[in-house]
C-alpha cells in the first residue's frame, strides 16, 4: 500500500511479507511496526509515519548523524532503522534526548543489514540524540 500506492519510497521491501529484516519499519501512532505484515484494514483511524513525515529538522538530523559516522552504505535498510531508532526519542520523537547504546542495540535485533556493522550505526544514534548531527560534523573517513 505504501509504495505502491502511496508512491512513498522509504520503507523498503526487503522480506514481505515475512516482517524479519525492518527494512519496511513505520511508526503506527508513533511506535515502530514493521508494514509489510501489517493489514491496512487495522490501521483505520490511526497514524502512520514514515521517514516522509518526519519534521524536516528530524530527518535532516538524522541524516547528516548517518553521513558523519559512516553509518549507511548502500542505504536500502536506513530509513527503517532511523525510523526504530528515531522512535526511542519519546514523546514527539526529539533527537535531543540521551539514549543509552544498550537500548540502540536492543532496538537494531530488530533489524537486518548485511552491508555494515552495527557499530557505525549506534555512534549515529548517539550523534543524533545527542543534537551533534548537523552539517558542521566531520565525516567519518571510509
Amino acid at each position: 500500500m505504501l509504495r505502491e500506492r502511496l508512491h512513498l519510497r522509504t520503507p523498503k521491501d526487503g522480506c514481505s511479507p515475512q516482517g524479519q529484516c525492518g527494512c519496511c519499519t513505520v511508526w503506527v501512532d508513533g511506535a515502530p511496526r514493521v508494514s509489510c505484515v501489517t493489514p491496512v484494514r487495522r490501521l483505520a483511524g490511526r497514524e502512520v509515519t514514515t521517514v516522509e513525515g518526519l519534521a524536516p529538522d528530524v530527518r535532516d538530523a538524522w541524516a547528516a548523524a548517518f553521513t558523519a559516522a559512516g553509518a549507511s552504505q548502500c542505504g536500502f535498510c536506513t530509513p527503517g532503522i532511523i525510523m526504530r531508532l528515531a522512535a526511542l526519542g519519546g514523546p514527539g520523537h526529539d533527537t535531543a534526548t540521551a539514549v543509552p547504546d544498550a537500548k540502540v542495540g536492543q532496538a537494531l535485533l530488530a533489524h537486518l543489514c548485511r552491508c555494515t556493522g552495527w557499530q557505525t550505526v549506534v555512534e549515529a544514534a548517539a550523534l543524533a540524540f545527542a543534537g551533534s548531527g548537523g552539517p558542521d560534523l566531520p565525516v567519518r573517513d571510509m
